[in-house]
């Protein structure tokens, strides 16, 4: 789960690490209000008005700006609420920004002295350890970074038996050319950093950039936080975090019924129960001449209603051309499941696309009887090649 830069600093504050304070504003006059209100907590005179979308590269669409008086405030915040933030991470359709965070400026008037890194705490899925990355070259694009100077990129990785240890956090602070008070704060930093990243079970910390101020304090100015959903039973505190807007409204609603949902780009609905079998059909509708327009678990315990429910968010795509359903039986019954697809196909008007339903394992047999003597525009199968040959019988 992703939330917005100002809750993700939120989370950092509370774990002692320093951020560039602020408060957001979900129209011009609160911003206005919240430029007052900062102005008295931190003396800033000067804001940075920035746009609150689950997306990277804000300043690059007109998403960051910022505002030297009252007025330029309620001005920039009025531009941008409201508008359609294109960033080279939304794609082409955007954003809508329906909030902005009011920051104070902590880039002193004339301050040559400001320093720029990059810093992210995540899983490094090769060895099963969470790694720290970071570099001198904090503000920029760290893939193009990557690309261009990989040995301006560091790593240090953390053993899960001992967790980070103070040596490590020194050792970052070095690599960073950091000497002084900004060493002992960045070593502070880093700690609070990882403690943050670990106690609230996320699965990304990035900060781009992470400032050295004048006075060598180690500021948070930015902040992306991936909170593991797996993990959100423990967090209730996070989990009402959550921004629906910011995400697929299919993939609510999928949530919302139980079912695992990713939409892509194909051609071909796909309904499977079990993430390895939804693999698997992925890869035989690539075979059959198709491709998948979602990825969509079901479950264990598929029934009547979820596949209905499933039915529903495949059709609200206009790109299917056609659905494929793999059911295998272990705990759920085909004959059941069979029963759901002809009541679902009846409770939902205008299906005009062709239906392969291939069940097997438990009442199998039974479960295609149903469909075949359904009398409805439900193809089934037994074995998967079958149901592979259907789908490419019906988008020839």
């Amino acid at each position: 789960m992703n939330v917005h830069e100002y809750q993700g600093k939120e989370i950092l504050k509370s774990f002692g690490v320093t951020i560039q304070e602020g408060i957001v504003a979900e129209t011009a006059d609160q911003a206005v209000q919240a430029a007052k209100d900062l102005q008295e907590q931190t003396g800033t005179k000067m804001w940075v008005i920035k746009a609150q979308i689950h997306a990277g590269g804000r300043g690059k669409g007109g998403g960051v700006k910022l505002a030297k008086t009252l007025e330029e405030v309620k001005i920039i915040a009025g531009e941008i609420i409201g508008m359609q933030l294109v960033t080279p991470q939304t794609g082409p359709e955007g954003k809508k920004v329906n909030k902005v965070l009011i920051a104070e400026d902590v880039y002193y008037p004339g301050d040559s002295e400001v320093e720029e890194y990059y810093m992210s705490v995540l899983l490094n899925r090769d060895t099963g350890r969470n790694i720290i990355m970071y570099s001198t070259e904090g503000g920029m694009d760290i893939e193009k970074v990557a690309a261009e100077t990989p040995h301006l990129i560091f790593k240090e990785e953390i053993d899960p038996k001992v967790g980070l240890q103070g040596f490590q956090c020194r050792k970052i602070a070095y690599n960073l050319g950091l000497s002084g008070k900004s060493f002992k704060e960045m070593t502070k930093f880093v700690a609070s950093l990882y403690k943050a990243y670990d106690a609230t079970d996320s699965s990304l910390f990035e900060i781009n950039p992470v400032i050295k101020a004048s006075d060598d304090r180690i500021i948070d100015v930015d902040a992306k936080v991936a909170i593991d959903d797996n993990a959100l039973y423990r967090h209730p505190e996070y989990e009402a975090m959550r921004d629906k807007s910011e995400e697929d409204p299919t993939e609510v609603e999928a949530g919302e019924n139980d079912l695992n949902y990713v939409k892509l780009d194909g051609n071909v609905g796909c309904m499977v129960n079990g993430a390895g079998l939804a693999m698997a059909t992925m890869d035989i509708i690539k075979l059959s001449g198709g491709d998948p327009a979602n990825f969509l678990d079901v479950g264990g315990a598929a029934n009547a209603e979820t596949v209905e429910a499933g039915f529903r968010i495949i059709l609200k795509d206009p790109n299917v051309k056609a659905i494929l359903i793999n059911i295998f039986g272990g705990i759920v019954r085909c004959d059941k499941v069979a029963e759901g697809v002809v009541a679902a196909y009846k409770n939902i008007p205008d299906i005009s696309i062709p239906i392969i339903v291939r069940l097997q394992g438990t009442n199998a047999e039974e479960g295609k009887k149903i469909i075949d003597d359904s009398g409805l525009q439900v193809h089934s199968a037994i074995l998967l090649q079958d149901a592979a040959d259907k789908v490419s019988e019906v988008l020839a």
